[in-house]
């Protein structure tokens, strides 16, 4: 079996006992399984493109590991650390815009039906922060994550250009993170338990990786 494919197993092994730790409540399990899902993506990610004689893409490379340094970050409890770990997740997302107009995503968005995209994210994002600034201001976060929301969509709009795995990836990241602002700013009780922010997320990284593998790859 080839290391990359053996890996990417660790990874789906990781993302069942996390999606379930988030669904039973188990912190132990959370803490022994979160930390584990980035850094096994980001290898595999390493080994694919190495296997298929790709050199690895630094960009994609560090928004993963910044998105486990964000992952481990808001495992702790209080403000200083929710803040830190959306500070780590902006830098990922930094990552991800930087690569993703390196490789033309804006010369890709300019005609139609593709500029739709950015403006849907744009006014999705305004209505998402009128919505929520209320409640982000009283908690003093509503600045921090308009920052952090732009950056979010933008990784959302500018992942549509590279095909439906990054389009689907990017969209799906926009919705996990809204399900935790609604959580922060308690807008909204989402029936069940906490754990389609994590379904969601784990969805969204894999489909941003191995989306921009398959493309770089074809």
């Amino acid at each position: 079996m080839r290391a990359d494919r053996l890996v990417l197993g660790l990874f789906g092994v990781a993302s069942v006992l996390n999606i379930l730790a988030a669904a039973i409540g188990s912190r132990p399990l959370d803490w022994a399984s979160k930390p584990l899902l980035l850094p096994l993506l980001a290898l595999w990610f390493f080994l694919n493109q190495r296997a298929r004689g790709v050199r690895p893409n630094a960009g994609i490379l560090a928004a993963l590991l910044f998105s486990w340094a964000g992952d481990v970050a808001l495992q702790f409890e209080g403000s200083t650390a929710f803040i830190t770990g959306m500070a780590l997740f902006g830098t990922a997302h930094v990552c991800y815009v930087t690569t993703f107009v390196r490789h033309g995503a804006l010369a890709r968005m300019r005609r139609l039906p593709m500029l739709l995209v950015p403006i849907g994210y744009a006014v999705f994002l305004v209505g998402a922060l009128t919505w929520l600034w209320p409640a982000l201001s009283e908690a003093g976060l509503a600045v921090p994550m308009a920052v952090y929301g732009t950056l979010l969509s933008s990784t959302a709009a500018l992942a549509a250009a590279f095909g439906w795995r990054t389009a689907l990836g990017g969209g799906l990241f926009l919705i996990s993170d809204l399900l935790i602002a609604v959580r922060v700013a308690d807008a909204f009780t989402i029936p069940g338990p906490p754990v389609w922010v994590m379904v969601t997320y784990i969805a969204a990284q894999f489909l941003l990786a191995t989306g921009w593998a398959e493309r770089r790859t074809a």
